[in-house]
């Protein structure tokens, strides 16, 4: 059975950093997606990067430059690397495993970010 679980969130000034992470187990292929989206009280979920299972990366305009994501293979963890974090980052961060036609979600991370 495959479990995604996020980690690395907290509470951090304006102008820091934090690193999430998102370890996936129970995964029998290394082939998969994974995706960090988040979400901010009172609005929906957006995306912010993905790590193909074809190496490709993409990010959303409002992180580009400032979130890098990167992915350690022998783990199967995602890094989602965030800087120069503004108040507008705050949010819980979800992380979706996609296998095929199949998606897999963690239980997320908050991130606060105050000014």
């Amino acid at each position: 059975q495959v479990h995604v679980v996020e980690s690395g969130g907290g509470s951090v000034q304006a102008g820091g950093s934090l690193r999430l992470s998102c370890t996936a187990s129970g995964l029998t292929t290394d082939l998969y997606d994974m995706t960090w989206h988040r979400q901010a009280p009172g609005k929906e979920r957006e995306f912010v990067a993905r790590f193909g299972s074809d190496q490709r990366i993409s990010y959303s305009d409002s992180v580009k430059g400032r979130f890098f994501i990167s992915r350690g293979h022998v783990e199967r963890t995602t890094y989602l690397r965030m800087g120069s974090l503004e108040p507008e980052d705050t949010a819980m961060y979800y992380c979706q495993l996609t296998i095929g036609n199949d998606d897999y979600w963690g239980q997320g991370t908050q991130v606060t970010v105050s000014s």
